[in-house]
Formats: C-alpha cells, structure tokens, sequence
C-alpha cells in the first residue's frame, strides 16, 4: 500500500535540537492530551508519568527530550511558541512542581520523578515514550508513541495508520518509489517539481500551497539570520562556541542591511571565489544548527539534526547561481527536495535512532542536491542521479553525538552534507543519465540495510564513536 506523503510531512516549522529526539516526543504529548479529551477525563486527571524508552533515554537530556515533554503536556505548540517564552514556562514548572496540563488543568508534576529515563529499548523502535495518567478514582490511562524521525509519531499499529492515511489520500499520481517519479515524469512530460505540485494541489488549494512553502522558507531564512548575527556559547555544557557570526562578519564586512530579505540581496554583491562561496555555504549551515542547538526555531529538512543542508543550499542558489531567482524557483526546490524526502521515508528511514546518520545528513544531503539539480536544469533522470551520488557517499555514516547533544559532530556535519549535494548537483548535470550505473532506488535499499546492519552503538545511543572517545571533560 502506497503512503501518500506531502512536503509538508517532511518540511516541518518546529522547535530543536531533534526532530526525532525534541519535536516527535512534544507532538506526542500533544496526541496524548487529544487521548485524553476524547476520551472525556481530561479535567480528572490527578497525575501524569511519562516513560522514555531506548535512544529517547539515552540521548534524551541532551536533545531536550524531558523539556520537550514539558511543554507538549502544557499545550504548547512547536510551530508558533514564541522562542523567548520557552524557559519562563519550563522554569514555572520546576519551581512550583505542577503543570498545567493542556493549558487547562493544573496538576502536581515532579520532572525529576515523573519523567522517567529507561535505558531498555521497546520492541518496535528504538524511540519509545509512554504516557500514564491517573484519575481521581485512581484508574489509569496509558498511551505508548514512537517517534520515527522528522518528527512523525506513530502507535504500534503503524500498519494501520498508513492504511488509513493511503484511503484519505487521493494523489493523482500514487508514487512507491524513484523508478514510479521518473515514469510519471515521462508519461506526463512534466518535471519532478510539477508531479509534486500535482500531487499538492489534491489536499489543499494553490494558495495555501504557495502560502506554506513560503511560509517554509521564510522561517529558514530567517533562521540563518539569526544564526549569523549570534554570537556566544551554546547550551549543554560542551561550551560549544558559535562559529556563524564570527564567518559571516569575515564575509559580508561593511555590508547595509536590516532584515532578512535585504541582507540577502548584499550578499549576492559579495565575491564570489570557490574558497568564499565554500565558505558562505558552510556559513548558512553553521547558522541553522546552531540556532537549532539553542532550542531556537528552524525547519525540519527531514530532521533536526540535519536542518542545514536544504536552506544552505538553497541559499547558495539564490545568492550565487541566480540573482534573478524568485519565489518560483524556492517553491520548485523545496517540492523536490521533499519529495525525495518521502521516498526515503517510505523505502528506507530518515530516524538516526534507527539508520544513524547517513538517515539524517544522508537524506538532506540528497533532498538538497535532488532540488539543486532540478533548478540547474537536470532532466528528471539527473535529478534522480543527484540524489542517488549524494546519499553513495553517506552511506554507512554513523550517529555519535558527543554528550548527548545534536553539536559536535552534528553541527559540522551539516557544512560537509551541502557542500556535497552541490556537487552530486554538478556531477550529475555533466552526466548522461543513460550511463547511470547506480539506481536511486537501489542506494535506497541498500541505506535500510546498511542500517539493520550497524552496531546500536551508532545509532544515537552515545554510546560509541566520538560519543566515548571524546567525554564532556575534554571539552
């Protein structure tokens, strides 16, 4: 069964630094406060435990899981909360040990004993929460939710839940795989932007459609914004110091500006040299993942962790390849880049808890050289080329984040997985498609299985890798 998947399933507005390990564990206490009111007890709920499970336990303070928890308990929502009031309300919280929960009952809530970390992995995925709350006749309720990467939530029943969403979804063109994308690309004489448009346009109105990805692209802009007029330390204890700001005043130097869009109309009269527009990229990325490990706001693309590719790409697009780019080229790029986001999704994971990294810097890495493809001119065959070099040469990377945190090498990674889609970009463009050895949908595949295949150890445990080679001590 064919799972309809939008771009706005794999472009998400939320909050960091995990999609799987911060936003997923928030959307799913907001499920659960859903649980509650259609079940009528909400306003008898007298306590609230919260169980973390597997890789949510064993990374989850340094990806804010606890925090996360918190605030989807409290009725917050990830996309519009203000960022400023994200402390005041976890810091109300655990000096007066109550909460209220769905911004609507106040409740006792003890975090450091009812938020509970177990190191044990549930069966099903290695990101497992569990919810239990108690009435005032002492019965109980429980619901248990996986987060699967890129902020998805599911129940153990996932089967049936992708049966539901397939019979509500009425895509005109039902795509399985790579090898589908490109027959309907050839059947319709239509780009890969144009199927996903096509696609789009069955759940929602063009002007909603234009709305969201602009929307989508605002907020990555703004984030790299942010991110390169930030300076400091960034939280967690690794006394990781932001590295954006101190690049970007290099680069822009004397440069007059005072928002968003009209700092990047001064960077397209910036030199242009391979060493700067090298620079300019990794300083896009840098911006976003550190705005990302300070619980700042950013897009998921398809995850947290790996924020920094696609608006780092994108962002080379507009300010170096094309100064005459508009909202019709960032709308193009962003519908292919989810697309083939949604096919790695359904073929394979973008979940490091269950891939490592090649799920998370992999994907983006490919979404974003896919995307720049397209807009360079690729034919469908080149884009489909473009994604498959990028993600061959993340193949077998692991998930190893030091203390916990989605910084070292998280932040980095983000800078190396741009640079790269640029140049799957190119290698595909200068290639005839004709001569591909590699179908996308084998790297696919062969991604999923290198994934059952790798130690636990690498899959956002912190349990090997950089993660025991280098302790907090030494940072």
């Amino acid at each position: 069964m064919e799972e309809c998947i939008s771009v706005f399933d794999m472009l998400k507005i939320g909050v960091g630094p995990s999609s799987s390990h911060t936003l997923g564990p928030w959307r799913a206490a907001e499920r659960f406060l859903k649980e509650l009111r259609a079940q009528s007890i909400l306003d008898q709920i007298t306590k609230v435990k919260v169980d973390l499970y597997g890789s949510l336990s064993l990374t989850g303070k340094g990806h804010a899981t606890d925090l996360a928890v918190m605030l989807g308990l409290s009725g917050q929502d990830p996309e519009y909360i203000p960022i400023e009031n994200i402390s005041g309300i976890i810091k109300t919280i655990e000096t007066k040990n109550e909460i209220v929960l769905g911004n609507e009952l106040t409740i006792p809530f003890y975090f450091l004993q009812d938020i509970v970390f177990n190191k044990d992995f549930l069966p099903f995925h290695a990101n497992g929460l569990k919810f239990t709350a108690y009435k005032d006749d002492n019965a109980e309720y429980e619901s248990t939710f996986y987060s699967i990467g890129g902020g998805f939530v599911v129940k153990e029943e996932r089967t049936n839940a992708i049966n539901k969403i397939a019979i509500k979804c009425a895509f005109p063109f039902m795509i399985d795989n790579a090898d589908d994308l490109l027959k309907y690309t050839i059947q319709e004489n239509k780009k890969i932007s144009e199927i996903v448009y096509e696609n789009e346009k069955s759940m929602r109105s063009e002007e909603a459609i234009h709305t969201e990805l602009m929307r989508i692209w605002k907020t990555m802009l703004e984030c790299m914004y942010i991110g390169c007029h930030s300076e400091g330390i960034l939280p967690g204890g690794l006394n990781v110091r932001r590295r954006a700001f101190d690049m970007h005043q290099n680069l822009i130097g004397l440069s007059n500006y005072n928002n968003p869009q009209s700092w990047l109309e001064e960077i397209r009269k910036t030199e242009v040299k391979f060493r700067q527009i090298l620079k300019w990229v990794s300083c896009f990325a840098l911006a976003v993942n550190e705005v990302n490990a300070s619980l700042g706001r950013v897009v998921t693309a398809p995850t947290n962790g790996s924020a920094g590719v696609i608006p780092a790409v994108l962002m080379y697009y507009l300010v170096i390849e094309n100064h005459n780019a508009s909202e019709k080229e960032i709308k193009q790029f962003l519908m292919v880049a989810g697309e083939i986001g949604s096919l790695f999704k359904q073929g394979s994971t973008i979940s490091a808890a269950m891939g490592g990294c090649q799920a998370e810097i992999g994907v983006s890495s490919s979404m974003a050289a896919a995307a720049l493809c397209e807009l360079m001119g690729g034919t469908p065959a080149q884009v489909l080329m473009a994604a498959e070099i990028a993600m061959e040469h993340h193949l077998g990377l692991t998930c190893d984040p030091i203390g916990g945190l989605v910084q070292i090498p998280c932040i980095e990674r983000n800078t190396m997985g741009a640079i790269k889609a640029i140049n799957a970009a190119e290698l595909a463009l200068e290639t005839d498609s004709k001569n591909a050895k590699v179908p996308l949908d084998k790297v696919i595949n062969t991604m999923w299985e290198t994934a059952k295949d790798m130690n636990s150890k690498y899959k956002e445990t912190s349990e090997g890798g950089l993660a025991i080679a280098v302790n907090m001590a030494d940072c």
